[in-house]
């Protein structure tokens, strides 16, 4: 099936410590583009290379933010 994407580049504005030990490190990511008030998301802190190792990424990272949905999931945009 095939895929709908976009892609949006994003800075690593920091990186928060877990309150306890237990959660998870997370990576606050400002998304180039994004409205004022949701231009800010926060995963947890660990991406995975082509052969399956894990890293953390580090303030100031340059990142792709990717959306991704099978084509069952949009509509078409209607012709202007």
């Amino acid at each position: 099936m095939s895929k709908k994407r976009q892609k949006l580049r994003g800075i690593v504005q920091k990186v928060i410590k877990p309150v306890f030990p237990n959660e998870a490190e997370k990576a606050q990511i400002d998304v180039h583009g994004g409205d004022p008030l949701y231009k800010e998301i926060r995963i947890e802190n660990v991406v995975t290379d082509e052969e399956g190792k894990k890293a953390r990424l580090k303030p100031g990272a340059e990142v792709d933010v990717i959306v991704e949905a099978d084509s069952s999931a949009t509509i078409k945009k209607p012709e202007v």
